[in-house]
């Protein structure tokens, strides 16, 4: 049990270290304050697609590696929090185009690279 939390935390710190240069890397490249969540959430979504079938076949290896890419990094890569935080920033402010894209684009752009993951992954 402890190796498990030990495999997840050193993943999680590595994900996290990456979302955060991700984000404060696009941040002024983009013009919506949401744009950069979603670009880093459809990328960890990619990720997960790409690297779960090849786990599941065991092509990859263990369930320690499934900790430490899926639980950890990608977990802690993506940021579904900061995602609704956008979206109800959104909605305070009226700004219901911007809400709509943020949902809209989200949900659709992170099921396409899930998919698209998971076909080149397979």
């Amino acid at each position: 049990m402890t190796r498990d939390i030990l495999i997840v935390a050193v993943g999680a710190l590595l994900g996290s270290l990456l979302r955060f240069r991700f984000v404060n890397h696009f941040k002024p490249l983009v013009v919506t304050s949401y744009t950069a969540t979603l670009l880093v959430n459809v990328l960890a979504c990619f990720l997960l697609g790409l690297i779960t079938p090849m786990l599941q076949s065991n092509s990859l290896g263990s369930r320690s590696l499934s900790l430490l890419l899926c639980t950890g990094f990608l977990g802690s890569l993506s940021t579904f929090s900061t995602f609704v935080v956008d979206a109800l920033q959104a909605w305070l402010n009226h700004q219901y185009r911007d809400l709509f894209r943020c949902l809209l684009l989200s949900l659709s752009l992170g099921t396409a690279a899930l998919l698209i993951g998971q076909r080149l992954g397979a």
